[in-house]
Formats: structure tokens, C-alpha cells, sequence
């Protein structure tokens, strides 16, 4: 080991298992590297081959201050190497085979390259608190997802002692009880059942099991030194006080990409995590379109729909007359491949371009792009937000109901689609984003929204700037006595 480096601070910096977890982990990691502190990144080994599959070996090769190590899920292999796992089966995982694995690397890698003076974990990696509190290392909690679904899974316990959660029976999806108020979540006024995350209803099979589990890491993130969000407090100031209420420190830092491209050297520019494999053509298809013409759509990395419903969506598309962009992942179907009809496609042609994955916040960057039909994932919904982009939201699961809540209601940059897909709806509302009054309004917002990232990323006194100092100092001076292991 080198003995300039080991003077300095090591973060090891543990995602979920997933794509959208992934990507700002990364980020996070990088920020931190070119802030001076040793980063080991922790993959599951399922993963690691899919980054090496998507992006080659380079992908993982890491420097010797930025360094991948894996550890195993415990799980039997899908039966497609590039689908994302499923989430009940990953989250018993996490919490059944994670640990052992987790506290033989903490060790491992203290022993041969340097000390680990602190872990940066995904909240969702709960037994990671486990490892730090055995091992006397300081632990830092990262919310991958938007901040206001904290506030949402931090009330399960009330909704369910209230007798509001979960639902008598099917029914009570279609008779309006889920417009019901919810008065008792501070700074989201207004919000409903129905935008709370799904799982407490417990309509299908390892719902009751995922809340147990997320009320099990929520409680341990409580023992945190500190939590990170990828957000701004121009946009969720009153969200991240009403969480330090509850929480520690609790520390707006984004938008992350916006951060990573002031500040992150090109040493690091190799290092990327998306466990697809790129379409770089849409840039190209992107340059020969009007400006504000495109619509890009993208569902992320875990929605998945009925064949239907992919073709309800094409249809409306198709007959809004707009351009569009749209990735469709080969799991994006339940059960079967995604595939559109002919006659659809021949509608389409030269006017939409289908891709199976994106450099996505090259596309929303891209001046042509003037809307985004997205899940409500929050990545997607920062990055919407951080390039001016409007949208039309589609929430599928987890932080997206509330996300698209706060995109929709309280924010004004966004517009919702109901769950149940009907193309004519589509085309309405593509067309009313595209040049309507209300999606004027939108742009406008989002907009201002952009402006207002951007300077709290800039030097030296934006906002998210000076948290990040902030943070950095915390996790420095926690690590002036590094553990000897």
C-alpha cells in the first residue's frame, strides 16, 4: 500500500443490487474519490458480469483509489442474465445472505490495501449497520430514491395502527377509497393513499413481507452519523427538515450528475455503471430533429407492463404525430418479449426510433427532447427536472407513486397518466405536453427548476455545494482513527 494513501480516508460504498440504486451510488463514490478519500465499490457478482458484459472489463478495472469488489446475492441465476432480479426475492437476499459476505470483505480489504474508516450504504442495505457497529466504523446512509418517499414508507407503522392500510379487498382499487387524504405526512399536504408506494395494500404476493422490510432498515438508518439525498434544497427544503426531525443530519447533495460534471476528474471518466449496453445511435437520430420535438420514453430498469399496455402506449404515440424516443428493454413485457405490431411499427417508421438502452441524461441534455414519458423513478425525475424537461408520469412501484405526487402537484412539472393505459389518453396528453397550455405552464416550471439546480451545484456557494463540504468534513473527521483490522 501505498503510504500517501494511506493517510487518506477509505469509504466503502455499498448500492442495492439494482440499476437505478447503481447509478448514484456511483456518482456519490466518484464525488467522494476527487474529494480525496479511497473508494472500494461493492457489486453483487451478478452485476459485476452484467457491467462487464455491457461495458467491458474496463468497466470494473477501477484504479488503485477506486477499487470493485463483489460479493455474492446467495440467488439461483434467472433465466435471462440481463433481467433485473426480482424484488421480493432480492430484498429476503439482502437480508438473508448480504451480511457474512459483507463483514469477510470489510475485513479483507482493510487487511490487504488500507483501513475502511467509514461505509456509505444504500438504506436499503440495512445489515450493514450490523457490520459497522461490530467493527467500530463510522456509517453513512445514502436515500437513492426521492426524499419524499421516506417521509411516505416512515409513516407504514401509523397508516397501518390507523386501520388505513392494507386494503379490505380488490375493491377498494376501483371505489375511490385510495383518493382518501392523508393528513399526517408534514410538508406533503394533500397527498393521498393512492400515492403512497404500493406495497402496503398488500394485493400481491410478498407485499406484507416488503413492508416489514422496509420498516426494519428505515429503523436502522436512524443509528446513522449522517444521510445523503440526491436533491437540492431549493426543491426539497421543507422535506429534508421534516426528516431531520426524525432521521440524522439529513443533507441534500444534488443533483449528483450535475455535481459529477464539475467536479470529477477525467481519471474517472472510464468508470460507468449502466448494466446494459448503450444504443449511442439515438444521439445521432436525436441531432437530425427540430429542437423541443422529441418525445423520450423511458420506463426504467424494474417497470414492466402487459403486452397491451406496450401497445396501448405505441398507438397513442403514434398518433400524437410527435417524434419519439423509446427504450424498451427486452423484460419490459410481463412474461414474454417486447414486441409491437407491424402495422404499428409501419405507422412509426422515420418518425419513431425504438432503442433497448440509453445514455440517459445525454438524451434529456439533448436539445430536441421537449418531454419525457417516465416511470417516475426519481433518477429520471432529478434529471427531468435538473435539464428543464417536462413530463408525463407513469409511476409503477416503490418512491415512484410519490414522486410523480410532488412532480404533479406540488411542483407543477408533470402531468399523470392513469394506470390503466388507454391510447387515446396517451395521445391527449403527449400532445397537450408538447405544445398545450399546461405543458407550456410545465416548461416554464421545470425551467426555472433547472436554473435552480444548477446554481445550487455551483462554486463555492450553492447549496448542495456546501453540504457537500459539509459531508466531507464529517467523514474526514470520523476518520482521523482508522480501524487496525
Amino acid at each position: 500500500m501505498d503510504s500517501e494513501q494511506g493517510k487518506k480516508p477509505h469509504a466503502l460504498c455499498i448500492p442495492v443490487p439494482v440499476q437505478g440504486h447503481i447509478n448514484p451510488m456511483l456518482k456519490l463514490a466518484k464525488i467522494l474519490h476527487s474529494k480525496g478519500f479511497l473508494i472500494t465499490f461493492v457489486n453483487t457478482e451478478f452485476n459485476h458480469q452484467r457491467l462487464i458484459r455491457s461495458r467491458g472489463p474496463e468497466a470494473v478495472r477501477g484504479l488503485p483509489s477506486f477499487r470493485f469488489e463483489t460479493i455474492p446475492d446467495g440467488l439461483p441465476p434467472p433465466p435471462n442474465s440481463d433481467a433485473t432480479q426480482e424484488t421480493t426475492s432480492l430484498a429476503k437476499a439482502i437480508e438473508e445472505n448480504f451480511l457474512d459476505p459483507f463483514k469477510t470483505l470489510v475485513t479483507k480489504v482493510g487487511a490487504s490495501h488500507s483501513p475502511v474508516t467509514c461505509i456509505v450504504a444504500d438504506l436499503i442495505m440495512g445489515f450493514t449497520h450490523v457490520v459497522a457497529s461490530e467493527l467500530g466504523i463510522p456509517e453513512f446512509v445514502f436515500w437513492t430514491a426521492g426524499p419524499g418517499s421516506l417521509l411516505c414508507f416512515d409513516q407504514y407503522p401509523n397508516l397501518l395502527e390507523k386501520g388505513l392500510m392494507p386494503l379490505k379487498d380488490l375493491s377498494y382499487l376501483e371505489n375511490g377509497y385510495l383518493d382518501t387524504v392523508i393528513d399526517t405526512i408534514p410538508a406533503m399536504d394533500g397527498i393521498r393513499l393512492k400515492d403512497i408506494p404500493t406495497w402496503i395494500r398488500y394485493i400481491n404476493p410478498g407485499d406484507e413481507y416488503m413492508v416489514k422490510f422496509f420498516c426494519l432498515q428505515i429503523e436502522r438508518a436512524k443509528s446513522a452519523s449522517a444521510m445523503f439525498f440526491n436533491t437540492f434544497d431549493e426543491l426539497d427544503c421543507d422535506i429534508l427538515n421534516a426528516l431531520a426531525l426524525k432521521f440524522p443530519p439529513c443533507y441534500g447533495i444534488g443533483p449528483l450528475h450535475v455535481l459529477e460534471n464539475k467536479i470529477v476528474d477525467n481519471t474517472l471518466a472510464s468508470i460507468k455503471s449502466n448494466l446494459w449496453k448503450e444504443d449511442l445511435e439515438c444521439l445521432q437520430w436525436l441531432d437530425s430533429k427540430e429542437p423541443s420535438s422529441v418525445v423520450y420514453v423511458n420506463f426504467g430498469s424494474i417497470t414492466v407492463m402487459t403486452s397491451q399496455q406496450l401497445v396501448e402506449f405505441g398507438w397513442g404515440l403514434a398518433r400524437s404525430n410527435y417524434p419519439f424516443l423509446w427504450i424498451i428493454r427486452p423484460d419490459l413485457v410481463i412474461g414474454e418479449f417486447a414486441v409491437l405490431p407491424p402495422e404499428l411499427l409501419a405507422e412509426v417508421s422515420g418518425r419513431g426510433l425504438l432503442a433497448g438502452w440509453c445514455p440517459q441524461e445525454q438524451v434529456l441534455n439533448h436539445v430536441s427532447v421537449g418531454g419525457f414519458l417516465t416511470h417516475s423513478g426519481w433518477n429520471s425525475t432529478i434529471e427531468s427536472i435538473s435539464c428543464g424537461v417536462p413530463m408525463i408520469c407513469w409511476p409503477y412501484f416503490a418512491d415512484q407513486q410519490p414522486n410523480c405526487w410532488l412532480c404533479c402537484h406540488k411542483w407543477g412539472v408533470a402531468m399523470e397518466i392513469d394506470n390503466n393505459v388507454a391510447s387515446d389518453e396517451i395521445q391527449k396528453l403527449v400532445m397537450e405536453l408538447m405544445k398545450g397550455e399546461k405543458g407550456n405552464f410545465m416548461r416554464k416550471k421545470a425551467v426555472e427548476m433547472k436554473n435552480k439546480a444548477r446554481e445550487a451545484c455551483a462554486l463555492p456557494s450553492g447549496s448542495s455545494m456546501v453540504n457537500l463540504e459539509k459531508i466531507t468534513r464529517l467523514m474526514q473527521a470520523s476518520s482521523n482513527e482508522p480501524l487496525s483490522i
